[in-house]
């Protein structure tokens, strides 16, 4: 690859993550391509993990983290991160996941490779400590508006968006839940395509409560997000949450 010094912004809203932070910081340090800056949103954790933060800042000078004393959601976490971001490139990171060392190097490669405005690579299932599982969710090439609505294969601390193509306003998040999905859906009907990398490039760690591993309640946010926030007809609804399932499941077996 050719010397890249486009700097890359990596957001990461933080609610009480002090049992995982250090891991996902260590798996940004550790990454191949070095031109990066680590933003951490703080959402009013109760825990240690802005003491955490604070103690690699002082030996990291590319940690930047950014607190409220009031509790506004991941939303508005990873919206603030985005205006405070200076790198033309933007990713998204959850407190608890963690990057492959290439991550950041190979899906630059693929961005410029495709002069593309918005990609995704594919991830692993990880349990609480960490440890993949085995299960790999493999990426299509390419996905459109249609397709997205009945596969929500594009996971966050995958994505990689190119403000050079695509306008730093549409990154901004909707306050409803699965606002990343909302976020991936408008990004797709505005510009177009988004490119898949088929490599497993982060272990998504997949916590016991977590908001992602109650399937019920993530049927009621994808229902809310066909129905109020795309407008989309009862039936229409109905076969996409159809595939939606379908899709869901398949990516756990």
């Amino acid at each position: 690859m050719e010397d890249v010094k486009c700097l890359v912004s990596i957001i990461v809203p933080v609610f009480n993550a002090a049992g995982f932070i250090r891991e996902t910081i260590d798996s940004v340090r550790r990454q191949s391509f070095s031109e990066w800056e680590l933003i951490f949103v703080d959402d009013c954790s109760a825990d240690d993990s802005c003491d955490i933060i604070k103690s690699i800042m002082s030996e990291e000078p590319r940690i930047r983290l950014i607190s409220r004393e009031q509790n506004r959601g991941a939303a508005w976490a990873r919206n603030e991160g985005v205006r405070n971001a200076k790198g033309r490139y933007i990713c998204f990171l959850d407190a608890d996941d963690i990057w492959d060392k290439d991550k950041l190097l190979l899906e630059l490669e693929f961005i410029r490779e495709k002069k593309v405005g918005f990609v995704f690579t594919g991830y692993e299932f990880a349990d609480e400590n960490g440890c993949g599982l085995g299960k790999v969710v493999h990426v299509p090439q390419m996905i459109t508006y249609g397709q997205a609505l009945k596969n929500t294969t594009i996971f966050t601390s995958t994505v990689m968006i190119d403000t050079g193509i695509i306008q730093k306003d549409d990154i901004y998040m909707p306050d409803v839940e699965s606002e990343d999905t909302a976020t991936w859906w408008h990004l797709l009907k505005r510009y177009g395509a988004a490119y898949g990398l088929d490599c497993n490039l982060v272990k998504y760690r997949r916590s016991a409560g977590t908001l992602s591993s109650n399937k019920a309640r993530a049927i009621r946010r994808i229902w809310n997000l066909y129905r109020n926030v795309e407008g989309l007809s009862l039936l229409k609804s109905a076969y996409c949450m159809c595939f939606w399932a379908l899709r869901a499941v398949i990516r756990r077996i």
